[in-house]
Order: structure tokens, then C-alpha cells, then sequence
């Protein structure tokens, strides 16, 4: 089974570029430039000392001792938290900030849910002295505050959007509506959704996740591959990123965590692969949860980052052809899998990673003890401390 991206840009039947008539130029001359600067040493000798010298690359594979003694198997943590402004998302936002520059682009449109993708877009653009529009839900404004402040004060100017659930579907789409009015932008998505080229560049400037895994599993344990492979999937960016060197490698079996909410068998929920039917959203065919009218049902989700009612064509690829298993979290498995690493590694996850680690409990049994099992933490959990203490707190 080939799990790349064909010329067409589709994963299987999923994929493609569905956008209005004024975008199809400015798609072309992307994919020019990304699959020229995909190959071009001095682009990626620029992106890759970004990489090592700002961002602080490569974050450590942590043994968890304490949670491999709990779950009987050996754990290792990916610890994309640690990455300068908190989590995976500022690998690609580099990436894409320099082929802008390339591109010779100077006004930079980003969308954001949990608010990482906009600050790592925000500080991506004032390192490189670009002006950047986030569009933002208004609810995710409201409960990712201080992310908001923090890509303010670094010179972005964020456009709360009040249509929808105002969560990061309709950021999206507004974010989508600017920049057919403004063609001559650099839109940059922050995950694997969205119009070829975008799910397959992101998921290139995510892959270096994954070599480092390989490299990093090869030092600490002998063997450059694991057992199992485990991260969260909302559009999927740091999930394809831990996975992308290793799809096609059978010996790795690679599970995925999307959002359940309050529970698949209720309304709020954004488990879009256990949920979705085919359809199309924000430019790509993929799996969308939709009414038998095909219109948009709103997604709900304690995490921002997943709150998401589609799913990265790759990753419904990847589902349909049976190559990753996915589980649907809940919100309070979430939560109980967040205050289990914190209590003990001393590790406080984002609540997007929190659904990966919830993983561990349903899979518990088939673990054996010479396992390796490499897990993503896509982020810090600075940004959710409301949500957790809400929750610590409560009665």
C-alpha cells in the first residue's frame, strides 16, 4: 500500500484542491514554489538551522520510567512541548514563513483553534518582519486568553470571529474568505487540511518529528523503530509528523486519538473518523461530520486544537485503510490522562495531548513488556491551567 500523496494531490479518494475560481492561481504558483523548495539545499539548510538554533530542535525522547511501571511496557515521550512557544506547530510555521519569503509575500493569514498555530504563525512573522492577520473563534478567544495576548504583543492583530460555534471551523472559514479577497497573501494553515499543497506540505515540515524518533530510538534502545506509535488527531498535523517516516513500515502500529467529547452517541462530540461520511470542507475531500443535507454539524470538544468537524484527507486515509487505529477520547478520559502524567513525570500536557495519553489506558492490554511505545506530547499545558483547575477544583 503506497500512503503518499499522488499528483493529483489526493491520499486514495481523499484530497485535492476545491477552491473558488480566484484562489486557483495563487494554489498553482504555491505548489510551484513548495515542491521547488522542498529539494533546495539552501532553503532547507535555513529552515533546519531555524530548527536547531530557535526553535531549539531536537526536543528530547523522554523514557517515562514512572508511566512505563504503570502500564507494564516501555514509554517514551516526544516532547514537542518543549519546543520554543509551546508546541509542534511552530516546525511548520517556519517552514511555510520561509517559502512566503521566497515567494516574496510580506502579508501572512493564519487561522487558530487552541491559539498555538497562531502564536507560532505571530512569532514566525516577527521574526522575519511580516504582518500577520489571525483569524480566532470567539469562544476559543475566550478560553485561550492569554495565547491571544501573547500573539498581540507579538504584533499580530487578531480577528475574533463570531459566526458558527465561533470555534476553529469558522475561524477557517473566515480566514478562507479574507484571502479570496486578498489573493495576494500567504495563507498559512496550520494543519494537514485544507487544498493541495497544504496537507502534504505541512506533513513534510512536521516529518521532522519522526526522523528525529528514528534517530533518537536508534541511540537510547538499538532499534530506529517502535512497537507502537500514538498521537492526537483534530486537522492532524502532529500526528502525521510523528508518523510520516514510518507508514510504511508494518512493524509499527499507529494509533490516533480524536476528540469524543461528551461521547459519540451524543451530539457533543468532534470524532469525525468514527462519525464522519465523504464530503468536502475548507478545499479538500475528506471524512466531515454532516447532516444527510450535507450541512456542517457543529463539533464540540473540551480542546480547542481538536475541536474540528473534519479531518486531514491523509488521516482518513490512513482510518479507511485500516493503517491507523483510532480511538475516540472523551473529554473526562482526557482529563484523567492529563493529571496521570502530571502526578507522575511532572509533565502538564496540553489538553490536545492528553487525548493521546488517554490512549495508553485503552490499549493497556495489549501492551507486552519489551514494547517500545513512542508517544507525541504536541504540547505544554500553560495554555488549558483554567481548564484544569476548573476541573481539579470542582466538587
Amino acid at each position: 500500500m503506497n500512503y503518499t500523496i499522488d499528483n493529483n494531490g489526493y491520499y486514495g479518494e481523499f484530497g485535492g484542491a476545491y477552491v473558488p475560481e480566484i484562489l486557483h492561481g495563487t494554489i498553482d504558483k504555491l505548489k510551484e514554489a513548495y515542491f521547488e523548495a522542498k529539494t533546495d539545499e539552501s532553503f532547507l539548510n535555513e529552515y533546519h538551522y531555524l530548527l536547531k538554533h530557535y526553535v531549539g530542535r531536537p526536543s528530547p525522547l523522554y523514557h517515562a520510567k514512572r508511566l512505563s511501571e504503570a502500564y507494564g511496557t516501555n514509554i517514551y515521550l516526544k516532547r514537542e512541548d518543549l519546543n520554543h512557544t509551546g508546541a509542534h506547530k511552530i516546525n511548520n510555521a517556519l517552514g511555510q514563513i520561509l517559502l512566503a519569503k521566497r515567494m516574496g509575500k510580506t502579508k501572512i493569514l493564519a487561522e487558530t483553534g487552541a491559539g498555538q498555530h497562531g502564536v507560532a504563525t505571530a512569532t514566525a512573522c516577527a521574526l522575519m518582519g511580516m504582518e500577520c492577520i489571525v483569524f480566532m473563534g470567539k469562544t476559543d478567544v475566550e478560553r485561550q486568553y492569554l495565547n491571544v495576548q501573547k500573539m498581540r504583543m507579538l504584533g499580530a492583530t487578531v480577528e475574533p470571529v463570531t459566526s458558527g460555534n465561533m470555534t476553529l471551523k469558522d475561524a477557517t472559514n473566515e480566514a478562507i474568505r479574507h484571502w479570496c479577497s486578498n489573493p495576494d497573501s500567504f495563507y498559512i494553515i496550520g494543519s494537514t487540511v485544507g487544498p493541495h499543497p497544504y496537507p502534504d506540505m505541512v506533513g513534510f515540515f512536521q516529518s521532522v518529528i519522526s526522523e528525529e524518533i528514528k534517530n533518537q530510538l536508534s541511540e537510547q534502545t538499538g532499534r530506529d523503530y517502535p512497537d507502537y506509535l500514538i498521537a492526537c488527531v483534530g486537522g492532524g498535523s502532529n500526528a502525521m509528523g510523528t508518523y510520516y517516516h514510518y507508514l510504511n513500515d508494518e512493524r509499527v502500529k499507529i494509533i490516533s486519538a480524536e476528540a469524543g467529547g461528551k461521547g459519540i452517541d451524543t451530539k457533543e462530540t468532534a470524532a469525525t473518523i468514527h462519525l464522519g461520511t465523504t464530503g468536502i470542507i475548507h478545499g479538500a475531500k475528506t471524512l466531515l461530520m454532516q447532516d444527510e443535507d450535507g450541512q456542517i454539524m457543529e463539533p464540540y470538544s473540551i480542546s480547542a486544537g481538536l475541536d474540528y468537524p473534519g479531518i486531514g484527507p491523509v488521516h482518513a486515509f490512513l482510518a479507511k485503510t485500516n493503517r491507523t487505529k483510532v480511538h475516540a477520547i472523551n473529554d473526562d478520559e482526557a482529563l484523567e490522562a492529563a493529571f496521570e502524567l502530571t502526578s507522575l513525570e511532572g509533565i502538564i500536557p496540553a489538553i490536545e495531548s492528553a487525548h493521546a495519553l488517554a490512549v495508553l489506558k485503552k490499549e493497556k492490554e495489549n501492551f507486552k513488556p519489551d514494547d517500545i511505545v513512542v508517544l507525541t506530547v504536541s504540547g505544554r499545558g500553560d495554555k488549558d491551567m483554567e481548564t484544569y483547575i476548573k476541573y481539579y477544583t470542582a466538587p
